[in-house]
């Protein structure tokens, strides 16, 4: 390295790790903020939601996005579990995040959902 590029960058890591050291008096550098960050994702959101449980609570599509119920539920005979409605129970659903979605309704039923990325339709259509 050529001597005056080398003493310029000791000079900058220098001036940069003296920059580092605490000070006292007016000239203190400022101490970094102990209050806690502040989260910048938007909360969760809740939407009204019709969940399809004829052949039992397997999946569900919010939007263009298709979820499959973490674990699936089911009577045993591709029906819901009792206590559901069938073929729909109204309830609501959180978008948590961008894969993962929660089912609630006013019976204290609870299902969560994970997103299938890249998937395209339901796995398998109930009739």
């Amino acid at each position: 390295m050529h001597p005056v590029r080398a003493a310029l960058a000791l000079t900058f890591t220098a001036s940069v790790l003296a920059g580092c050291t605490e000070a006292s008096g007016d000239n203190a550098a400022p101490k970094p903020s102990t209050a806690p960050a502040r989260s910048t994702a938007p909360p969760p959101r809740e939407i009204p939601f019709d969940l399809y449980t004829h052949c039992g609570i397997e999946e569900a599509r919010i939007g263009s996005t298709y979820y499959e119920a973490d674990p699936p539920l089911s009577d045993g005979s591709d029906n819901p579990p009792a206590g559901w409605e069938n073929p729909t129970q109204q309830g609501t659903m959180t978008l948590v995040s961008d894969t993962e979605a929660v089912f609630r309704d006013d019976r204290g039923h609870e299902v969560v959902f994970r997103a299938r990325p890249g998937a395209t339709g339901f796995k398998q259509i109930c009739q």
